[in-house]
């Protein structure tokens, strides 16, 4: 039986969960490929590495004990990083290898050369690991529904911060809590900016919306905001008002030209995506051909994550040769729609003084830019008030305009608090 060499660029929690599957599920994987899949090398800085599940003979810190073994057709890159990974990417694709990867980021902002590198020298790239963890939405966009005219790429695209959204609504906890709890279970990084303030979900969405679209997004395409501005009180609003709190990965195709975007959005509390909790991801694909696709399941961790590579391990090694799209199928150059040209909904929180007039100048300054109130509600007393705004669909770039000279008025306390509201 024919044997393919498996060379795995780190050893980390992913890494560690990639030769655990191999070993574990080998004899399932000789039946799916009809070929032996083995760990040949592993390649770590140090070589004083040590980890239970590694045999100390695979270790190297030399890539090029990796690219020089005529054994190894597989090169599955999982360390991380931009600088390093690209390097080492192209040359295992330019020497002939395979290459699978889990680096959202590094795909994200040069997905483009390393796909033409792999079409140029007849061999494949695959990142399925790279967004969604084990939910196989890329596969599902470049296969089942390559000719579906996929329109919305829609969801949940962060475990970290739908973990942190859910606990909030949950125990009513404010953010700078509930991070640190996220930090102690392990859900969220010591340094968790990426995740937090959206950096994260939006590589995965310039990842998602290039397959889904066939026209590339980069990560310098997509304006993303984070939930680090999302307050417990925000949350509590939008609970009485039926709705619940989610980072949502949004991109568009609106007549001829494509949006893209990460932002903490309320939806209905009767949406499916509403249900979905705790560190788990969930995405809808839209299209004029099916109507809504859902696809579900963990966003992240070891094993999920490390059973998307093995797949695409498999993947690789049962596709007959020049059977398969080497490249994301990006034959289009869609222009990007701006943001301010986007229509949505929002939620709209002001602190103001509570005296006669003062709704009133709100109402006058939003209706001298066509943006009309879909419903209101006034808490407090005393010196100050709170007002809840739900607004009526408006074009994004009339919504700012107007909430600028809102901000101005000396009777709006603090900043206001805006959240879009989706899925309606």
């Amino acid at each position: 039986m024919d044997t393919v060499g498996i060379g795995l660029l780190g050893f980390g929690t992913v890494g560690s969960g990639v030769g655990k599957l191999l070993a574990r599920n080998a004899d399932d994987i000789r039946m799916a490929t009809g070929r032996e899949v083995v760990l040949r090398r592993v390649l770590e800085k140090s070589p004083d590495f040590r980890h239970p599940d590694l045999d100390p003979a695979l270790l190297t810190t030399r890539f090029e004990d990796i690219l020089e073994d005529p054994e190894i057709q597989v090169v599955v890159e999982l360390i991380g990083g931009v600088d390093a990974a690209l390097d080492f990417q192209l040359r295992a694709l330019r020497a002939g290898k395979h290459v699978v990867t889990a680096n959202k980021q590094l795909l994200a902002q040069h997905g483009a050369e390393l796909l033409e590198t792999a079409e140029e020298h007849g061999v494949h790239l695959r990142f399925e690991a790279s967004a969604v963890g084990a939910v196989p939405v890329i596969k599902v966009l470049r296969e089942s529904l390559v000719a579906a005219e996929v329109r919305t790429v829609f969801g949940i695209v962060n475990g970290t911060t739908n973990y942190m959204l859910s606990a909030m609504a949950e125990t009513g906890a404010d953010y700078d809590e509930v991070l640190r709890e996220a930090q102690r279970l392990g859900y969220a990084e010591a340094d968790p900016s990426e995740d937090v303030e959206g950096k994260d979900a939006a590589a995965k969405m310039a990842i998602l919306s290039s397959i889904a679209f066939h026209s590339r997004t980069t990560l310098a395409d997509v304006s993303y905001e984070g939930i680090t501005g999302v307050t417990a009180a925000d949350i509590a609003q939008g609970k009485r008002l039926g709705l619940v709190a989610k980072l949502l990965g949004v991109a568009k195709v609106i007549d001829g030209r494509m949006n893209v975007r990460v932002y903490p959005a309320f939806i209905p509390a009767g949406h499916p995506l509403a249900s979905v909790g705790g560190a788990y991801n969930a995405v809808f694909l839209e299209s004029e051909t099916f109507d809504r696709i859902m696809l579900f399941g963990p966003g992240a961790g070891s094993i999920p994550t490390a059973s998307a590579v093995i797949g695409d391990i498999i993947s690789v090694v049962n596709t007959v040769k020049g059977s398969y799209v080497r490249n994301c199928l990006c034959y289009r150059d869609l222009p990007f729609l701006p943001d301010e040209e986007m229509v949505s909904r929002f939620y709209l929180r002001l602190r103001v003084a509570d005296r006669p007039g003062v709704l009133a100048k709100v109402s006058a300054l939003f209706g001298d830019h066509d943006v009309s109130i879909h419903s209101m509600v006034q808490e407090g007393g005393g010196d100050e008030a709170e007002l809840v705004l739900l607004l009526h669909p408006v074009q994004e770039g009339r919504f700012f305009a107007a909430l600028g000279e809102i901000r101005a008025l000396p009777e709006v306390h603090g900043t206001p608090a805006v959240i879009r509201v989706e899925g309606e």
